[in-house]
């Protein structure tokens, strides 16, 4: 044991989080999560690590985490937590496929759930004990999009990424369609840049780099997909606005609400992943859980809009948003445009 715990510090366990999920097993359930960035990042990181602690407290589980790890360090990390006996290991990210379907081939009585995951991911895993969580990128994408084409002045949008990953390129693609369909239904064009990836979500540097680069290239709003590396954005943003003497380039937050965390945030697209979360523990807790995808979705409430700076955005811009997530939730946005969840 003592080798492993050594192990568990050097890929970046919390010690602090093991002790009571250590103590408090024997009588309940425990789920541990992996991250490659930090739950304090204030983007993805502590949005995934929120939804995991508020599904535990809902279904009464213990907590485990290890955040801020390195790529080469997913699956012995994993490994790590399988040999404590966690019941659970919740891995937030595409990112984290090849690790979790090894750990879950050697370790058949422990239930994987992959956030993110491929819609085929969990037909994979061998041991029937891999679920895919995945919240309709498409959707998140429409969300973000739809209002960066209501508010555009200059017709020129960015978006920013972290990893190229599948789900990563759907939001980029409904980002890009919705902003382009809804600045024609209101007599603008749209130019949507082409993505930048910074190839580490921990890399806020890089967030800097790249929204200098593309409000140089005329881009007034943003949206990302890349956790810390969008607070470097939104830090360039707000410094160039302040240069400026006004807000006039914009920044759509996600996946939690962030209105007022940088002065250029106009509103949020929000995934609230504790439903899926809350599921697969249900699942665990009755012996139902693996082999499936569990979709996200506007229609059943894991995805949402959040709120809009209302000193910033006009008051008929804000209608006319609320209409166009209306038409998300009813299907008919874009003639009925087909999502991936369907």
């Amino acid at each position: 044991m003592k080798k492993k715990l050594v192990a568990m510090i050097a890929a970046g366990a919390m010690i602090a989080s093991m002790v009571p999920a250590m103590t408090a097993h024997a009588d309940g359930h425990t789920v541990a999560m992996i991250c490659d960035s930090s739950i304090s990042d204030g983007g993805w990181g502590m949005a995934c690590y929120n939804a995991m602690m508020d599904a535990a407290e809902k279904c009464g589980w213990e907590t485990m985490y290890s955040d801020s790890i390195a790529q080469s360090a997913y699956y012995d990390t994993i490994v790590s937590y399988c040999d404590l006996g966690v019941d659970m290991i919740y891995a937030p990210g595409n990112q984290y496929t090849d690790a979790v379907l090894q750990a879950a081939e050697e370790y058949p009585d422990i239930a994987f759930a992959l956030l993110n995951g491929g819609a085929d991911t969990p037909e994979k895993a061998a041991n029937g004990n891999v679920s895919s969580l995945l919240p309709d990128a498409q959707q998140i994408g429409w969300i973000a999009g739809a209002l960066a084409g209501l508010m555009t002045e200059s017709g020129t949008i960015a978006f920013i990424g972290g990893m190229e990953l599948d789900t990563t390129l759907a939001k980029y693609a409904g980002y890009g369609e919705a902003a382009a369909f809804v600045a024609e239904e209101n007599g603008k064009s749209v130019t949507l840049l082409d993505p930048v990836y910074s190839g580490d979500f921990s890399a806020s540097d890089k967030g800097l780099e790249f929204a200098k680069a593309m409000m140089d290239q005329g881009a007034d709003v943003f949206f990302g997909d890349a956790s810390a590396v969008d607070s470097g954005a939104r830090q360039a943003i707000d410094e160039a606005n302040e240069a400026a003497g006004e807000v006039k380039i914009y920044d759509i937050a996600q996946p939690a609400d962030l209105l007022g965390q940088n002065d250029c945030v106009i509103g949020s697209q929000v995934t609230d992943n504790s439903v899926l979360i809350e599921l697969s523990m249900k699942a665990v807790e009755d012996g139902s859980f693996g082999g499936e995808t569990l979709y996200g979705t506007l229609q059943n409430g894991v995805l949402s809009a959040g709120e809009l700076n209302k000193d910033i955005i006009p008051e008929d811009v804000q209608t006319a948003y609320a209409d166009y997530i209306q038409q998300m939730v009813d299907g008919t946005f874009m003639g009925g445009a087909e999502t991936e969840a369907e």
